[in-house]
């Protein structure tokens, strides 16, 4: 069987790289450019780093901010909208996961609007043409939507994520600049961050990982678990490793899957706005500890990724252990909580677990899952 890779046609790293975005919206002869960025990021002047760049290159734009975390499908089609109107031929998206999901969401409906509805979209959905070019900007320690082909809608009326996942949304251009990230608040920073973590972590163990996949990932763990403490302090060392870790793991899981960390943090996000790295954090080690009699040897690796010594000499038990604990204490040590007893009511237990069970990242856990075992991890983290 094949095994394919989907990349961005070009990306940029490191300090200065916005500099880049105007060079690639003359040489790609875009003549407007429609901006997708959440209102916080508008209010606190990280959205004018990169409007300040096309003002000074004569570079018209249009700004569109009707942007929520975890955005739903009328923030969608507010987007398709506005962009219709705009007159704009790209898109640059400046911000996480909120703002490039749906800059993904409204540049696939408008090239291919027979998906206008966005529910058609769930899943891998039979778009025929690319969406409108994208430039992506991220702004925080982890999400890697610059790089991927997923993307992750809110259905509020079903209280439901909708993970869509589509080779033709993937942005042309990502750009990586870790001062983009320097204004992020600590909580935020330690969420994506552990959300880039698992990322990495998932996408290495999952049923589709493969040696190339594999390069990406365990690297991104080794990068992700020295950076991640000093991109919280906002130091630039950690900054530009976080950078760089989030963008290699989102490298990886895009082309292989994730697990049920994901397929259950989602139904956090839908019912309660629960923030994704949040969630994923906070689920992480108890689904490794479940998942590790089907991880062979890998947990190994990522013991060694993580920092610890020894871990290719001690028992496998050992190491699995050694690795949970490792992941336990870096979510402890940027301020993670350790359980979901202040965010699930028991009496959604039953919903959430089948939400899960009934998310697209579920078939690639590497264990094989029930609803009733979804629901007992649930329950073993209140």
């Amino acid at each position: 069987m094949a095994n394919r890779f989907v990349l961005n046609e070009t990306s940029y790293h490191g300090k200065g790289a916005i500099n880049e975005i105007a060079t690639e919206i003359k040489a790609r002869a875009f003549k407007k450019v429609f901006v997708c960025s959440d209102p916080d990021l508008i209010k606190f002047g990280v959205t004018k780093k990169v409007t300040d760049i096309l003002d000074n290159a004569g570079i018209a734009y249009e700004i569109f901010s009707e942007i929520k975390a975890n955005p739903t499908i009328e923030n969608v089609q507010a987007g398709v909208a506005a962009f219709k109107a705009s007159g704009a031929d790209c898109i640059v998206a400046i911000g996480g996961g909120s703002s490039m999901d749906t800059a993904k969401a409204i540049g696939i409906i408008i090239e291919n609007p027979e998906f206008a509805d966005v529910r058609s979209l769930e899943g891998v959905a039979p778009t025929k043409n690319k969406c409108t070019p994208i430039i992506a900007v991220p702004t925080t320690a982890g999400t890697a939507a610059e790089v991927t082909i997923n993307y992750v809608i809110t259905d509020a009326e079903k209280n439901r994520k909708m993970v869509c996942v589509d080779v033709h949304d993937i942005p042309v251009v990502a750009v990586v600049d870790p001062d983009m990230m320097a204004t992020m608040p600590k909580g935020l920073t330690a969420a994506t961050g552990m959300d880039a973590l698992t990322h990495a972590i998932e996408g290495y163990i999952t049923a589709g990982a493969w040696e190339m996949s594999d390069m990406f990932h365990i690297k991104a763990i080794e990068i992700i678990a020295k950076s991640l403490r000093g991109a919280v302090d906002n130091n630039d060392e950690g900054r530009e490793g976080m950078a760089l870790g989030q963008y290699i793991a989102g490298m990886g899981f895009s082309n292989v899957g994730l697990g049920i960390v994901h397929s259950m943090a989602h139904p956090l996000g839908a019912l309660y706005d629960t923030p994704h790295g949040v969630a994923n954090a906070i689920i992480l080690p108890t689904v490794m500890e479940y998942n590790a009699p089907a991880t062979g040897e890998k947990y190994r690796d990522i013991a060694k990724a993580m920092g610890v010594e020894n871990a290719y000499t001690m028992s496998i038990e050992d190491a699995r252990k050694a690795a949970i604990d490792a992941v336990k204490k870096l979510s402890a040590d940027v301020g993670i909580p350790a359980d979901l007893k202040e965010i699930v009511k028991k009496e959604d237990i039953d919903f959430l677990a089948q939400s899960a069970f009934d998310d697209a990242c579920r078939p690639g856990n590497p264990r094989a899952t029930s609803v009733e075992e979804i629901k007992e991890l649930y329950l073993k983290l209140m």
